[in-house]
Parts: C-alpha cells; sequence; structure tokens
C-alpha cells in the first residue's frame, strides 16, 4: 500500500510535465495553421483584389477614346501600369495585415492596462491622443509627397521612352549629353519626394519615441516622489512594464498605419484612371448590321463636322459628298486640311459633332464600333507589327487556314521572304516588328487587308514611309485584288491618286474640289493642279 502510494507521487510530476508539453504542442500547432492559413488568406485575397484592380484597369484604358491618349503623357500610363500595380500586387496587403495587426496589439495591451491597473489610463490616454493628432499632422504632408513621386516619376518614365525611341535622331544630332542630363535631372526630382518623405517618416518616429520616453520618465519619477507605501513595488513594475508595452505597441501600430496610408496612393493614383469615359458601345444589340454588311461599298458623308473637343473649334466644316461604290477615292491637301481627321470620322476614332456619315445605307453612329471597325480594311501610314509568330500577325484571331495566309502572302510579295525562314509560318517577330524592314511591315499590312476581304479599303497614306519599289508592289496589289471594292486613299505621294476614280482635294477642314482627277488637272487655278505641280517641282530639284 505504501508502495503504490509513493510509486503514485512519483509518477505525478511525470504526467503534468507530459500534460503541460502538450498543451505547448497543441498550442503551437493552432499559432502555426493560424498564421499559415492568414498568409495564404492574405495572398490570395491581395491577388483577387490586384487582378480586380488591373481588369478595371486595362479595360478602362483599352475603351478610352483617342482624345484622352492625344492629351495623356505615356508615361502617365506607364507608371501606373507598371510600379503603382507593383505597390499593389506586393506591398498593399501585407502592409495592410500588418497594420491590422498591430493595431489590434496596441489596443488589446491598452484593454489589459484597463483592467489591470486602470491608473496608468490617466497617462496613456492622452498620450495616444497626441499620438494620432501627430499621426495625422505627418499623413498630410506624407501623402502628397507620394503623389508628387508619382507625377515625377511620370515624367521620367516618358522622358526614357522618348529618349530611347527617337536614339538615331539623337545621336546624328549629337545631343547625347543634353539629354542625358535631362534623365539625371529628372532622376533627382523623382528621387527628392522618396527622400523627403523618408525624412517625415523619421520626424514621426522620432517625436513618437521622444513622446513615449518621456511619458514613461514622468510616470517612473512622480511613482519615485510618493510617499513610501502608496503603490507596492509589484504594481509598480507591472504598471511600468505595461506602460512599456502599451507604448511601444502604439509606435508600431502608427508606423505600420503611415506606411499603409503611403502605399494606398498607388491605389488611388490606378484609381484614377479606372474610371475613364469610354468610346460608344462595341455592340448594339438592337441595331446590328447584316453580317455581309456593307454588301456594296458606298459611303455618304453629310454636313459632317468634327472637332476634337467640346470647347475646341471645328476641324471639319460641313463636309458633303459621296464615295460611289467599287470607286479609287483620293484624297489630297496640305497639312493641316483635314484629310486624317476624315479618316478618323470613318473609323469613329472622333465621333462627329453634326452631321452623318452614311455606309451602304447605314448611319455608323447607330451601330457597334466592333461591328463598324471589323467590316472596314486599313492600311495606316505606321504600319503595325506585335510580337508573336508571322500567323499571329496576319490572323490574331485564327479565322484563316494556313492555306489561305500562304496565298495571300504571295500574292503581297513576302512568300519568299517567309519561306527562307525556318519556322515558316511560325517564324518570329520581335516588338515592332523591328527583325523586319518597313517595306515589309506595310505588306503585312496589306496582307491583313486581303486575308478579311473589306469592302471599304483606306489607305491612310500607306506609302508615306516607304520606298519606290514596295509602293509600287503595293498599289499593284490594291489595284487587282480589290477591284471591285471600295478604295479611300490619303496622298502623300500625288502620283498615288492620278489614276484614282475621283479626287476630293481639301483644304482648312472644306472640301475645295471632287472630280476626276484629269478633269482637274485641267482646270485653270485647281488646288489639286497646283499640288501636282508643286510635287513635280519639288521632285526635278533632287529633294526626292
Amino acid at each position: 500500500m505504501q508502495n503504490s502510494w509513493m510509486a503514485a507521487n512519483v509518477q505525478n510530476p511525470h504526467v503534468s510535465t507530459l500534460k503541460l508539453i502538450s498543451v505547448y504542442i497543441i498550442i503551437g500547432v493552432c499559432t502555426m495553421f493560424f498564421l499559415l492559413s492568414r498568409s495564404l488568406a492574405v495572398v490570395v485575397l491581395g491577388i483577387q483584389t490586384s487582378r480586380s484592380l488591373f481588369s478595371q484597369l486595362l479595360n478602362s484604358l483599352f475603351r478610352a477614346p483617342m482624345s484622352f491618349f492625344d492629351s495623356t503623357p505615356l508615361g502617365r500610363v506607364l507608371s501606373r501600369v507598371s510600379s503603382d500595380l507593383s505597390i499593389v500586387d506586393l506591398d498593399v496587403p501585407f502592409a495592410f495585415v500588418f497594420s491590422l495587426g498591430a493595431s489590434l496589439n496596441a489596443y488589446s495591451n491598452l484593454g489589459v492596462l484597463a483592467v489591470v491597473t486602470w491608473q496608468v489610463l490617466f497617462v496613456s490616454v492622452p498620450m495616444i491622443v497626441l499620438a494620432i493628432r501627430l499621426q495625422r499632422y505627418y499623413l498630410a504632408s506624407a501623402k502628397e509627397l507620394m503623389r508628387i513621386n508619382g507625377t515625377t516619376k511620370s515624367a521620367l518614365a516618358n522622358h526614357l521612352g522618348e529618349s530611347i525611341a527617337g536614339a538615331i535622331t539623337i545621336r546624328a544630332f549629337e545631343e547625347e549629353d543634353r539629354f542625358f542630363a535631362k534623365n539625371l535631372d529628372l532622376v533627382d526630382k523623382n528621387a527628392s519626394p522618396y527622400f523627403y518623405n523618408f525624412a517625415s517618416t523619421e520626424w514621426l518616429i522620432q517625436r513618437l519615441e521622444i513622446m513615449s520616453a518621456a511619458v514613461l520618465s514622468f510616470s517612473a519619477f512622480v511613482m519615485a516622489l510618493l510617499p513610501q507605501g502608496t503603490f507596492s513595488p509589484g504594481f509598480v513594475g507591472m504598471a511600468l512594464s505595461y506602460g512599456l508595452s502599451l507604448n511601444m505597441s502604439f509606435v508600431f501600430s502608427i508606423q505600420n498605419q503611415c506606411n499603409l496610408a503611403n502605399q494606398i496612393i498607388s491605389v488611388e493614383r490606378v484609381n484614377q484612371y479606372m474610371d475613364i469615359q469610354s468610346e460608344a458601345a462595341e455592340v448594339v444589340e438592337e441595331n446590328r448590321p447584316s453580317p455581309d454588311w456593307p454588301q456594296d461599298g458606298n459611303v455618304e458623308l453629310r454636313d459632317l463636322k468634327i472637332r476634337y473637343r467640346e470647347d475646341a473649334p471645328l476641324v471639319l466644316h460641313g463636309i458633303t459628298c459621296r464615295f460611289e461604290a467599287g470607286n479609287k477615292i483620293g484624297i489630297v491637301g496640305r497639312t493641316g486640311s483635314g484629310k486624317t481627321t476624315l479618316i478618323g470620322a470613318l473609323f469613329r476614332l472622333v465621333e462627329p459633332a453634326e452631321g452623318k456619315i452614311i455606309i451602304d445605307s447605314v448611319d455608323i453612329s447607330t451601330i457597334g464600333l466592333h461591328d463598324l471597325r471589323s467590316r472596314l480594311g486599313i492600311i495606316p501610314q505606321d504600319p503595325t507589327l506585335f510580337q508573336g509568330t508571322v500567323r499571329y500577325n496576319l490572323d490574331p484571331l485564327g479565322q484563316f487556314s494556313d492555306q489561305q495566309i500562304w496565298e495571300v502572302l504571295d500574292k503581297c510579295q513576302l512568300l519568299e521572304a517567309v519561306q527562307e525562314k525556318e519556322q515558316g509560318l511560325d517564324s518570329h517577330v520581335v516588338e515592332d516588328g523591328s527583325n523586319w524592314s518597313m517595306g515589309q511591315r506595310q505588306l503585312f499590312c496589306l496582307g491583313r487587308a486581303l486575308l478579311r476581304r473589306c469592302r471599304i479599303l483606306v489607305l491612310d497614306e500607306a506609302t508615306a514611309s516607304i520606298d519606290n519599289a514596295t509602293d509600287a508592289v503595293l498599289q499593284k496589289t490594291i489595284r487587282t485584288e480589290f477591284k471591285y471594292c471600295t478604295v479611300i486613299t490619303v496622298a502623300h505621294r500625288i502620283p498615288t491618286v492620278m489614276d484614282c476614280d475621283m479626287v476630293l482635294a481639301m483644304s482648312d477642314g472644306k472640301v475645295v474640289e471632287y472630280d476626276k482627277p484629269t478633269k482637274l488637272m485641267e482646270t485653270e487655278g485647281s488646288l489639286f493642279r497646283k499640288l501636282v505641280n508643286e510635287y513635280w517641282s519639288y521632285t526635278s530639284n533632287g529633294n526626292i
């Protein structure tokens, strides 16, 4: 009996120790599970939020009217889709969690302090109020500094992009030093507000720590001056310990809150471009044209007036004319006469202030932009190729077979150039198509138009930047392959429109002449005749 009692007494400490260890293990596992769950939740919710912001921003930018890009420097857009979105992706979610955790910890300490040593609240509460006032004073300046930092970053990105794009011209005029100095100046202007923001943060931290140290020192000094026995030694130690913990937690909480407020500026900047007034609807369900529209290719302009902004003067002053189906129309005029604006109105890049454009009895302002633009073909002045393959650049939507693509390449004189590549249609095209010549890029644009077989084809000074040989190929292909289509050509080289059916001569946004080119050449004092004579005079002097 005695032996059993002694054995039980010996085993009880071991049982208690095992129970204690088990409790710690359970607490540790639960803590680990909680931290893992919190981290996963932060990552998942952060990704979903960032993806939502990115999708809205991208949709807003892609649906923005051309006037937005005409008035907005590219650097402002680039800074938002790069550095600002990077902060939203990587920094904001964790800054939010750290700020929330630090704030909960600080107020939890305050709650414990209120229960255990409520007398210390007489000192801690005024300290907290003063700290919050300091925080607000700091944020008023710090947030503006972050906004300035974002603005100067846009200017830096814009200048750098322009310098890279014009590197050849800069070298030709030996202006490298000036552009390099300008870049360094913009770097300094961008770094300055960031440095000032860092300095202001240190200003806040210094004052919070001084205030915390002063409050604790004053509290300890008061307790030391009170008569002996007023507070027990344990109470004094516990009060100072809780006070120190509360001060540290509130300082850490305020630092995290300020960091989050600074980073939220990136969300604010992204949000600025998420509500851009968009173009008209892509599809108007109740007014969709027939699948084979336009069947003929008649284009009628009725008193068309265009202005780029509501408060801007008119650019086109009541254009009225008719392009008959199957005709080849040449549009000529001096720089600033409104030729490109007229083409932009045809694609509804600019909406009419007054008047109408009617294609095969359909007012284009009543249908969706996708239905309109997908039915018109264009070969632009500046050919655009995208990073990818030859097949992707000719048929980005995958609507045509390889055989159709090869046939088109043959028609636009690109067959041999593509066959020489080992990968054929899968040959690589770098960004902007810089591994292809300017003439080949223009012929790629011709290939796109050939594949789509549109009844209306627009050439917006498509031969302005290519050699005469490529120009001849382009014109020959257009004459044969688009024989029955309406071809509207904005002319840079006057001979381009000499074989057109009709020529539209413009000046100051008005129609000056609209007739056959031979008749206009025979008319004394006609604008078209003057332009032809000037062109040949310029050519004969060896300027072209």
